[in-house]
């Protein structure tokens, strides 16, 4: 394994050491293990070229594979593993009369009660929020919900990604955890969206949009995935009975999930004959505007071992960008975002889609569960339709895919929305699911965020799962 390690300027050992969190000498412990520092130059980076400063570096350079950060590498000799301990969420829906600082303070109450640790041992707070400040005129939630918590001087992050904003809160939770950072962290996902009219919410989902280049469309993203029904209707074929499907399945798997906002027994005909949003997509196509709060705490495995409830192992953790307007998509039957996550996350685990036993995905609409399906490699290219109405998505089929219930059933308070497919992922591994998978072992979760600018995949594994 290759780990390399840039170290700020003046490049003095003590300097360096402090740097790396690492005892005054460790250069001569390297040395005596036949390890060395390289000053050549960088690492390569496939984002953008390194600065002149960059280029006069020392990396820190072990065996051979290259361990990237920031690209979701996870299980090296480099990093420690992360397990999942305590979980908490509110129920998503209607909460009028609480603010939205009282459903983070409640997901995150219940999060720190069952992880096992004290809460000083908590060392950071990732939240993830999306549109407080239009919506309720509240900025700097981390920091006051860190507060309310009662924890201490810790670093205290809010972290926006749109729809994928709560993915990102965990993933900054697992990486300050997995690097060494601390050894608890503690990532919340909060929105309050339905105290205001319709059309404020639209507004404020918009600025998900790269509005300098896409403004002037008009285009809503109902639209943009109208739009992306009809990208894969023209390319593979599907008909509205294959779309229907997948809010048949999610609204009869919400049935079976106490948090969620709209289980439901619909049928193709309640579905058909349901308001038309944006041409091709229906009401029963979207997902509903929620308000909830979801909430995780991860740790090392050592700590982990005095968690009342199974740890669950975090092996794989990845974040990605997308093109941020629809110029960049020149084919919107697929999102670039979600295909590289997955590939990342599935080399960063040692596994493959095969290995999955459920998956909880971004179906804002119901072609982005077919769409994203088949990005994440679970189904074959241009079968995601075919799968949904033959009931090998379902649980019981094949592969579950969503058996919370997903957005379109359980609702998306979209700053809560990945942290909430955590929770969710978590109970499944620990058999506690309303909806179970038989014999769950391994699962994944997907949030998509925006026209596809940001995405994040995780995958969970039970610590005896093979």
């Amino acid at each position: 394994m290759r780990v390399e390690a840039f170290v700020p300027e003046p490049a003095d050992e003590p300097l360096r050491a402090r740097a790396l969190n690492r005892p005054t000498g460790w250069m001569e412990d390297l040395d005596q293990k036949r390890q060395h520092v390289e000053l050549d130059g960088p690492a390569p980076n496939p984002f953008a070229a390194r600065s002149a400063m960059d280029h006069n570096r020392p990396r820190l350079v072990m065996n051979d594979d290259t361990v990237t950060v920031g690209q979701g590498s996870m299980g090296n000799s480099a990093m420690r593993d992360v397990c999942i301990t305590g979980i908490g969420s509110t129920v998503f829906g209607r909460h009028r009369d609480r603010s939205i600082q009282a459903l983070a303070i409640e997901a995150a109450e219940a999060a720190i009660m069952r992880a096992g640790i004290e809460r000083r041992q908590i060392g950071a707070l990732y939240l993830g929020n999306f549109i407080a400040g239009p919506l309720t005129g509240q900025e700097v939630l981390a920091g006051i919900v860190a507060d309310r918590l009662g924890l201490s001087n810790i670093p205290c992050t809010k972290v926006e990604g749109a729809c994928a904003s709560g993915g990102i809160a965990f993933r900054h939770a697992v990486l300050a955890v997995q690097s060494g950072m601390c050894d608890a962290a503690i990532a919340v996902g909060v929105e309050k969206m339905t105290q205001v009219p319709r059309e404020d919410v639209t507004n404020a989902l918009l600025c998900a949009r790269d509005n300098v280049e896409d403004g002037d469309s008009a285009l809503t993203f109902p639209g943009l995935f109208g739009r992306a029904w009809k990208a894969y209707e023209a390319r593979y074929g599907i008909t509205r009975e294959e779309v229907a499907a997948v809010s048949i399945k999610n609204k009869s798997n919400g049935l079976k999930n106490p948090l969620a906002q709209l289980g439901a027994s619909v049928t193709l005909d309640t579905i058909r004959q349901s308001p038309m949003i944006a041409d091709p997509v229906q009401l029963y196509d979207c997902c509903p505007v929620s308000d909830g709060a979801a909430a995780v705490v991860v740790t090392t495995r050592d700590l982990a071992r005095d968690a009342p409830d199974l740890a669950i192992d975090v092996v794989a953790s990845v974040q990605t960008r997308g093109a941020p307007h629809l110029a960049g998509h020149p084919d919107l039957s697929t999102f670039e975002a979600t295909v590289c996550a997955a590939q990342r996350a599935y080399a960063a685990a040692g596994l493959t889609a095969r290995d999955l036993d459920f998956v909880e995905l971004h179906d804002c609409f119901s072609i982005a569960e077919i769409i994203d399906a088949e990005d994440l490699g679970i189904v074959p290219r241009g079968q995601g339709g075919k799968w949904a109405s033959e009931g090998r998505t379902a649980v019981g089929g094949d592969i579950a895919i969503n058996p919370s219930g997903g957005l379109l059933s359980k609702g998306h308070p979209v700053g809560a929305t990945g942290v909430g497919q955590i929770y969710e992922a978590v109970l499944q591994l620990r058999g506690m699911h309303g909806n179970q998978v038989r014999d769950a072992g391994i699962g994944l979760t997907h949030n998509l965020g925006g026209v596809g600018v940001a995405c994040t995949v995780n995958i969970l594994r039970r610590p005896d799962a093979r």
